[in-house]
């Protein structure tokens, strides 16, 4: 293992990874891992005698069909190779770092150290994925030769969409290490790390299951119906649309059962330890074998299209009744929280009280624990952030509502015995000077006594914007960074060209303020200006915002324009899209497109049209425009047209582009969406030489710096060439195709006109194929296809219909 030193921190080069356990996480850690270009060894038991390596192949094979998938493109699986603990140990040696994530028993974990042992280099790292086993006392299974490079590093399911990994250190561990780990999982898998004691459930689970049992013990209490809860305890308080009960179906009834065990066992000297028990209309469930999402029953059933839950006094299941009451939807939709903490303190609907209840136990619990769990107040939050996906954590909501009253609030129903447990707060909560645990120096560390920094480890400069908690923030919490941080050059209603000068103050940002970042006639214009500042007083250009990237064409006022029958002043703002589409690409200054979220129809032509892309792994991307009757007129069939022409270049017959034309037909035609950076760029959005970001706050900074590696090189823009284009000929075996279809129903008149004008712009007209266009000769076609669609009943129904329900219509 190569190790460097930089800035007195060390920094590992993990080039191959072993991970022990094929299993539901193993197996996805190892795609994650593929994703990020690392190669893997993956291994599991030995599978039949005629092939070894079987159950991981299976294992593999499963990634590829689960969603949401754990693969960023199917082609990352050739960086895995299968592997089996009979044959290839020997291959351990060639690793810099082994996860082992096989079965939470003790007895399995020591077994499989044992075995692998005598095969581990000196230098190489050992990490434990185990969601709450003793990480002092799995190292005490290693040699003590391996233990100071020995700790947790515990993902979360689904590793690749969730951010938060728990890294927990052993006695002997060593923390320059550590360090060095944490940088790796940061910016190598786009990871978000929280150094956690070595406690049972450590950080996340401790609080994420306390708050689940505990939300469970109150709608006992209250009468509540699990649906009822369930609306309550989404995201109208800040948590997953899954809210509690249908995370359970999610997670598994029984694997709930299994964590629920493991605090009863391990958290006996927990003041809570009574209520870490199941109720017993859910142990019934597990013994009729209803354990939820993969049976297909649990607290939830479906039946036909209808969703049934269960009602846990009768064992049946009825009609799902989410009706929330109306004074408790008045105090869920108060802006701020301390207003809405004391309307649920003075409302006596259960519903009320419900809440109250939940919130004012995981503030109580999460305080009583701080200490003995986490380092600081902040570590809490964010894992809480990271690991459940609650908008915020316990102590920055208690803060944030007023820390005073609520601490008064919780002393009132320990004293009145409202709490589960008769335990006071700690010392420090009840302090009169107190107003909180979070400010912009530092977060509340109850052993240090003091408020703790953030870390200052050097991978976390690459977080130009980190993301910050209630009081750490000095701005407002609601304004977006990029329209207030920074210093402004340039501002219309709905774009804002800036720059940053503590990163680089010759890099332009251009950020849109338009809803959902959608183009229209300000972003349009604005962009327009920028560039041409961009040109004449920057040294280069980023279009970034907060994601969403772009979802297109503002298409509200693309419909009221179609029923004023403003189709001349349409086509004029078409016109203007695809000069901002030019100006982009042909900018004299290095132009970056900083892409995350959803870049679709207008969004997906502006990064197509950037000299260089900088995109965040989840960025979903696609020319999405055949969904509402249209075809792509941003220049996004004009540039599939050029890009085609270079990858035939390329082959042994440059002037034969069909081959590329008829895949990229497929991909606009049905409207396909990238949904991820690399499967962008294997449907061609987006370049192999773009980069692709792991971690989403180190976005802009990757792509500043791309700009100002191009700048300072002198990287040219593109020079503007003519084409060979398919032609008629083109048009025709697309057509073929078309034909077929509506022959057999698959496609309805209006599709076929659609898919035949998407053929047309990209075979460049009806033209002789092999003709040499120019660029502007296909952006004429694009829009003139644009407009003859815009203009059908049958277009303007699909649009009006995408805006009234979110979904396609098929007409």
């Amino acid at each position: 293992m190569v190790i460097r030193k930089e800035d007195a921190v060390t920094h590992l080069i993990i080039k191959r990874v072993a991970v022990l356990g094929a299993g539901v996480m193993g197996a996805q850690i190892a795609g994650h891992l593929a994703n990020a270009g690392i190669g893997v060894d993956l291994f599991d038991l030995p599978g039949p005698q005629d092939d070894h390596n079987q159950t991981v192949k299976t294992a593999l094979q499963r990634l590829k069909k689960l969603e949401p998938a754990p693969l960023a493109d199917a082609s990352v699986l050739g960086h895995i190779r299968p592997c089996n603990f009979d044959d290839h140990l020997p291959r351990l040696q060639e690793s810099q770092l082994i996860i082992e994530a096989v079965a939470e028993r003790m007895d399995i974990k020591r077994t499989l150290y044992a075995k692998i042992a005598a095969y581990c280099s000196a230098s190489v790292w050992i990490a434990s994925n185990t969601s709450g086993l003793s990480v002092r006392a799995l190292a005490g299974e290693i040699p003590p030769a391996l233990r100071p490079r020995f700790c947790g590093m515990h993902f979360f399911n689904p590793p690749r969409y969730m951010s938060l990994v728990e890294l927990i250190p052993a006695t002997e561990t060593l923390p320059d290490g550590l360090d060095a780990l944490e940088s790796w999982l940061t910016r190598t898998l786009g990871k978000s790390v929280i150094r956690a004691k070595d406690t049972p459930n450590f950080i996340a689970n401790r609080i994420g299951v306390f708050s689940l049992l505990a939300t469970m013990e109150h709608t006992q209490r209250l009468g509540l119906g699990l649906d009822t809860v369930d609306a309550l305890t989404g995201p109208r308080i800040g948590r997953p649309k899954s809210a509690c009960y249908r995370t359970v179906d999610v997670v598994g009834i029984d694997t709930l059962a299994h964590v629920v065990r493991t605090k009863q066992e391990q958290l006996t000297a927990d003041p809570w330890h009574p209520l870490f028990k199941l109720p017993s209309w859910i142990e019934q469930l597990i013994k009729d074998g209803a354990l939820g999402q993969k049976t297909g029953r649990g607290l939830y059933r479906k039946e036909g299209r209808e969703i049934l839950v269960l009602e846990p006094t009768t064992g049946m299941y009825r009609k799902v009744d989410q009706t929330i009451d109306p004074e408790v939807e008045k105090i869920l939709a108060l802006r701020h929280p301390a207003e809405k903490f004391q309307a649920m303190l003075r409302c006596p609907h259960p519903q009320a009280q419900l809440l109250w209840s939940i919130f004012r136990d995981v503030f109580h619990y999460s305080a009583v624990h701080l200490q003995e769990i986490a380092d600081n107040a902040r570590d809490l939050d964010l894992a809480m952030r990271w690991g459940f996906g609650w908008s915020q954590g316990p102590f920055e909501l208690w803060q944030a509502g007023g820390w005073t009253a609520i601490t008064q609030a919780i002393e009132q129903d320990v004293s009145a015995g409202k709490t589960l447990v008769a335990v006071p707060l700690p010392d420090w909560c009840r302090d009169p000077a107190r107003d909180g645990v979070h400010s912009p120096q530092g977060s509340w560390a109850p052993s240090a006594h003091s408020n703790r920094p953030r870390s200052s480890l050097p991978v976390y400069r690459r977080q130009l914007f980190p993301e910050l908690l209630i009081g750490e923030q000095e701005r407002h919490e609601a304004a977006p960074i990029s329209q207030t941080a920074g210093e402004t050059i340039f501002q219309n209603k709905e774009v804002r060209l800036w720059r940053l000068p503590q990163a680089d103050e010759r890099i332009g940002i251009l950020s849109f303020n338009s809803p959902m970042h959608s183009v229209g006639d300000e972003v349009l214009s604005g962009m327009m200006t920028s560039i041409s500042m961009a040109e004449s007083d920057l040294d280069g250009l980023v279009l970034w915002h907060e994601p969403p990237f772009c979802v297109g064409a503002n298409l509200k006022l693309v419909a009221q324009a179609c029923k004023a029958g403003e189709f001349d002043r349409l086509e004029k703002i078409v016109a203007q899209f695809q000069a901002a589409s030019q100006a982009l690409k042909y900018c004299r200054v290095p132009t970056i497109a900083a892409v995350q979220g959803l870049a679709l129809g207008g969004g997906c032509e502006f990064l197509m049209h950037a000299q260089q892309r900088v995109m965040h792994l989840e960025s979903y991307v696609g020319l999405v425009e055949a969904g509402v009757g249209l075809i792509p007129a941003g220049g996004g069939c004009k540039e599939f047209v050029v890009r085609a022409a270079d990858w035939a270049e390329q082959g042994p017959t440059p002037a034969e582009v069909f081959p590329f034309i008829q895949k990229i037909f497929t991909t606009v035609a049905m409207a396909k969406v990238a949904k991820s950076s690399l499967q962008a760029s294997s449907l061609g959005f987006a370049k192999p030489q773009d980069v692709t970001v792991f971690h989403p706050q180190e976005l802009l900074y990757a792509a500043l710096r791309t700009a100002r590696q191009r700048a300072d090189i002198g990287a040219p823009p593109p020079i503007p060439r003519p084409v060979p284009v398919s032609g008629r000929t083109g048009i025709a075996n697309l057509s073929l195709m078309l034909v077929n279809m509506h022959e057999g129903k698959m496609i309805s008149d209006h599709d076929y006109k659609v898919a035949h004008a998407v053929a047309t712009a990209l075979c460049g007209g009806d033209i002789d194929a092999g003709t040499m266009v120019d660029e502007q000769w296909l952006i004429r076609l694009e829009r003139q296809l644009f407009m003859d669609l815009l203009k059908t009943p049958e277009t303007q129904a699909r649009i009006e219909h995408m805006l009234a329900t979110g979904k396609p219509l098929r007409n």
